[in-house]
Formats: C-alpha cells, structure tokens, sequence
C-alpha cells in the first residue's frame, strides 16, 4: 500500500531520527496527523524557530536567543571558576545539581581519533583566545569531559595546551579534572576494575 506522499516524507524524516525505528516513526506521523490543526501550527513553528532563532553564545558557546547566554550574563556566578564540557547536554547536566556556580565553555565534540575527530574539529582554539581575552580572571579551569578513552584524550590535550599558554601569557590558573569513583549507594562487589582504579587513584581524606 502506497502511503499519501506528504505522510510518508514524514515518517521518512522521523526515521531519520537517532533512535527512532520505522515502526515509532510510523506511529509519530499518525498521531500528528490526528492532532488538531492549531497545536500541529505550533509544533512547526517550534521547528523553524529551533534553528532561526537558537545561536551559540559568543563567549561560552551555550545556546542562547541573544548574542550572550543567562549563565554568562549572570554577574551573581563565580567569574574566577570555568568548566570546559563537550556538549551542551552536559552543562545542563551540571547545573541540575545546583552545585557548580561559575561558568562554561562548551567544545562541541571531542578528539576521536578513530572516527578521524582530530583537535581541529573541537572550539579548543575559542578556549585559548578566551583566557587571554578575558586577562587572568579565571583562576580554575574544570575539564569535565566524559570519563571514557574519547574523553580523556581531550582533556589530555587541553592540558597541554592550557599549560603551554598559562606559560607563555603568565598567566594564573589552576587545572583541575572531574574525579572519578564508587558511585553512591554502590557494592565494591559489582564495580568494574577501571572504577575501583579511579576511586583509589583519587581518593579523600576522612
């Protein structure tokens, strides 16, 4: 059976989709079809505004509709403190704890050699031009890439070339890196030995 052409570009696009199969694909462009006329307008409208009026912040790299984010133009956060992500999901994930109270640069990617991602392909330059932009305000840089080998690679090299710069410019910054460990409630019985690894590696004091 032959699909209505305009029903089934739809489904075509909801496939297209990360982790959408045909079959969910199928049952999304029903239901749209079935919804009143007025929230379908709606839901195009919120389509076309997602890409014409959401830009990246001209400082950290957020999403934003102005030309600088909320964190950023916050003056209540701690100026002195950035943490460096890899995309804005994981910023979102970090203010939802409430804990982190300065600011962010977001790379958009990170250094995947095997899927040929190599440091150009990150806004690692944007960080560098940054720090010296903004004249030895930050006194901490987080690097808050994932904790797999991707991530690290990352932060390994933006260690190098955080180094090299706070070196060249004189200037005064502490690096530091997400620690790693025993999640809470967690049984040392079912932990990897890659976690048990971190969580001796950095250990507290008690």
């Amino acid at each position: 059976m032959n699909l209505p052409q305009p029903l089934q570009e739809l489904i075509d696009q909801f496939e297209s989709l990360p982790g959408i199969g045909r079959k969910s694909a199928a049952k999304l462009a029903f239901y749209l079809l079935n919804v009143p006329q007025d929230r379908l307008n709606r839901f195009s409208q919120a389509l076309t505004d997602l890409k014409v009026k959401t830009h990246k912040c001209d400082r950290c790299f957020n999403l934003t509709e102005n030309k600088r984010c909320s964190l950023c133009e916050d003056e209540g956060r701690d100026q002195s403190l950035l943490c460096v992500v890899e995309e804005v999901t994981d910023l979102l994930v970090i203010e939802q704890t409430r804990k982190f109270n300065g600011l962010y640069h977001v790379l958009y990617g990170r250094i995947d050699p095997l899927n040929n991602l190599g440091p150009e392909e990150i806004l690692a330059p944007q960080l560098l031009s940054r720090l010296v932009k903004e004249g030895g305000k930050i006194k901490e840089i987080i690097l808050a890439t994932n904790p797999n080998m991707e991530g690290e690679t990352t932060a390994m090299y933006l260690k190098s070339k955080l180094e090299e710069l706070r070196t060249k410019k004189s200037l005064d910054f502490k690096i530091s890196r997400l620690a790693y460990g025993l999640p809470m409630g967690a049984s040392l019985e079912y932990a990897d030995y890659g976690t048990l690894i971190q969580a001796l590696d950095h250990r507290n004091g008690f």
